[in-house]
């Protein structure tokens, strides 16, 4: 069994697909919005690209459906946390990680 570190879950919550997931530990999920500007009257395509930890143990890929959350600050740029791989129905939980059926 490996040893997990346990994370303060709090804050904010997604669910979407992984953009890209390259780097060690490290994914990056996108979260595309629509902004209104009143001047033109159109709406206009916005991004965020959040920088997310996978916990050991936690198996990732490009484009799989995941929830993330937020947690105190893991890295300079990394504020968020892999909780639930929806594509491979993994799930984070109390400092492990349990497979569903």
């Amino acid at each position: 069994m490996v040893k997990m570190e346990k994370y303060s879950l709090r804050g904010r919550k997604f669910t979407g697909p992984i953009k890209t997931s390259r780097m060690a530990r490290t994914a990056i999920f996108e979260i595309e919005r629509k902004t209104f500007i009143p001047k033109y009257e159109r709406y206009e395509k916005r991004r965020t690209r959040i920088k997310v930890h996978i916990p050991e143990g936690m198996i990732v890929e490009d484009d799989d459906v995941v929830t993330i959350q937020e947690t105190k600050p893991i890295s300079k740029t990394k504020n968020f946390v892999l909780v639930e791989n929806h594509t491979k129905k993994i799930k984070y939980e109390n400092g492990r990680i349990v497979e569903q059926k």
